[in-house]
């Protein structure tokens, strides 16, 4: 068992899919000239005693350790890469970005503006659980991403993070399969149909952490089956949890003192990584939802489809295209301005509380700033996003 785990884990299974999409590593060598790496005793002939090295010593040595043994050539020369297939370049390209934090924090609420806040709801719920998850896993286990050579990093900014398991993967996994569960009883589908816009989503996403040469195998894997056991453990509750968020009198002050004590006693490492400060802004952001959502229930203002559900889905033409794009931009400005004025006077705050110099910019990477900051700032967007916004939209007649 442990031979086929340490061959899905090894770089080199990267490597050859990369290559057989077409993208390959380039390293310049002495005087000028180049070097194509074409997956031949790259390292075929590592043993798997030295994998087994490799997983021994992953507990003591950081992310950033792992990249620089194989990042640079003899030269001292950074790799660059060679791309033979542009249009699944830009496909996978494309596709990766459908599994990064920006993506979700501008897509999701689009849902909830233009379709169904329901949906938007559930989504949320399901990112901030299986995103958690993923993180803490991620710095429990502690284990590396594919060295380079012979993998090409097209992400190198995220390589401070260590890799198992991909939550890209489970971010993808669980937000395509939730939204298809979730929109069965709110709008009229052919089921059949939505299963294989999941499935290719979702896969083209868990490939794409591949191709950028993020992941290997055995994380991808992982964090899909990890994010599918959690939908498989708490889909006969959803509509349990669904009442408790919306009706009860303490959900409120579980949705705030939940999430920041997670974030807070989020597991420290022995070096910086971001994953700490990407869990709270995904947990901040659903924070602040679940209690703008609360919030609009004992209002009575949900801003749900209207008619008898399911109801059909929206037609698509240009005027309500054009509603969609203007929502878009205008509520992408309100949540950009809530985002930098929140940011900065929560930074002004802390680092006058903690006798920090204001231009100390290392100073945000301390647990008792980061954490604090970037809740406090994240809860605002998603406070305004689920109670402002729509109502901004009446009044202006969108």
């Amino acid at each position: 068992m442990f031979e086929f785990l340490s061959y899905l884990h090894d770089s080199e299974l990267v490597a050859r899919f990369q290559r057989r999409c077409g993208l390959f590593l380039v390293e310049a060598a002495h005087h000028g000239k180049t070097r194509v790496f074409t997956g031949h005793n790259v390292q075929g002939d590592k043993s798997r005693g030295e994998l087994r090295e490799r997983w021994a010593t992953h507990d003591s040595d950081p992310p950033q350790k792992h990249e620089a043994n194989g990042r640079k050539d003899a030269g001292g020369c950074r790799p660059n890469y060679e791309v033979r297939n542009w249009m699944l370049h830009f496909l996978f390209l494309i596709s990766a970005g459908l599994g990064h934090e920006v993506f979700y924090i501008t897509c999701l609420p689009c849902i909830h503006w233009n379709l169904d806040p329901f949906l938007c709801r559930r989504l949320i719920n399901t990112w901030a659980l299986v995103m958690y998850v993923g993180q803490v896993m991620k710095d429990l286990l502690k284990l590396p991403r594919p060295l380079s050579p012979p993998v090409v990093k097209l992400e190198p900014r995220v390589d401070a993070e260590y890799g198992m398991p991909s939550t890209h993967a489970m971010a993808a996994t669980g937000i395509s399969f939730t939204l298809l569960l979730s929109a069965t009883s709110r709008f009229q589908f052919q089921f059949e149909v939505g299963l294989l816009v999941a499935m290719v989503l979702s896969s083209l996403v868990c490939l794409s952490r591949l191709y950028t040469g993020m992941h290997s195998v055995l994380d991808v894997i992982c964090g899909a089956l990890i994010s599918a056991g959690i939908m498989f453990l708490t889909y006969p509750y959803w509509e349990t949890f669904d009442h408790f968020q919306l009706k009860s009198p303490v959900s409120p002050v579980v949705s705030l003192v939940l999430p920041f004590v997670l974030s807070y006693t989020y597991p420290d490492l022995d070096h910086y990584s971001p994953t700490r400060g990407d869990t709270t802004t995904i947990l901040g952001a659903a924070s602040g939802s679940s209690v703008g959502y609360w919030v609009n229930q004992q209002l009575g203002q949900t801003f749900e489809p209207e008619g008898v559900l399911p109801v059909p889905l929206p037609t698509l033409r240009v005027e309500s295209l054009g509603v969609c794009m203007i929502r878009f931009l205008l509520g992408g400005v309100l949540l950009v301005g809530t985002r930098q004025i929140m940011k900065t006077l929560s930074l002004k705050v802390l680092y006058s509380w903690y006798g920090v110099p204001q231009h100390d910019e290392s100073a945000r990477r301390r647990k008792e700033i980061e954490v604090p900051y970037k809740f406090v700032t994240y809860t605002s967007v998603g406070l305004v996003n689920s109670m402002l916004i729509n109502r901004v939209f009446i009044l202006l007649g969108l």
